[in-house]
C-alpha cells in the first residue's frame, strides 16, 4: 500500500518537493560554511521522496556533538527552517481539508518535525531499520 501511495505522491508533487530541497542543498554546498545545513536539505530530500512506511526520530543514543546539534538546529530554525515549517503546515492543512488529500496532508506534518529540528534526527522505516 504504501508503494501505491508514493508513487502518487511523487506524481502529484512529491517530486518537485524533494528537487527543492536538493536544489536549495546544492546551493548551500557551494559555500564552505553551509555544508552541515546542505546535507540536513538532502536528508529532507530522501524523506520527501519516499515519506509512506518512513518515519524520523531523534537518535536514540546520546552522542557527545548534542551541544553542537542545538546550536546547528538553532542557526537552522532561525535562517529558514521556521518557513520550511511553515510552508509544510499550510500544505497540510490544505491537503486535509480535502477527504482524498487527507493521507498526504499527514505526511507534510510528518515532514515537519525534520524541517523543524533536522540536525540529530534520523530517518527510519516503520519497520525500525534506520534509512539515513
Amino acid at each position: 500500500m504504501s508503494l501505491l501511495l508514493n508513487i502518487i505522491w511523487l506524481i502529484f508533487g512529491g517530486f518537485f518537493v524533494s528537487m527543492g530541497y536538493i536544489a536549495g542543498g546544492i546551493a548551500l554546498c557551494f559555500t564552505i560554511i553551509g555544508i552541515p545545513w546542505g546535507f540536513q536539505c538532502f536528508k529532507l530530500a530522501i524523506f520527501a521522496l519516499f515519506p509512506f512506511g518512513q518515519d524520523t526520530r531523534m537518535r536514540d543514543r546520546p552522542a557527545p556533538q548534542d551541544l553542537i546539534n542545538i546550536i546547528l538546529n538553532i542557526i537552522w530554525l532561525i535562517f529558514g527552517g521556521i518557513w520550511v515549517m511553515i510552508n509544510h503546515i499550510f500544505w497540510g492543512v490544505v491537503l486535509c481539508i480535502t477527504i482524498i488529500g487527507i493521507p498526504f496532508g499527514i505526511q507534510h506534518f510528518k515532514m515537519v518535525k525534520l524541517a523543524l529540528w533536522p540536525f540529530g534526527r534520523q530517518i527510519y522505516s516503520t519497520n525500525g531499520d534506520s534509512l539515513f
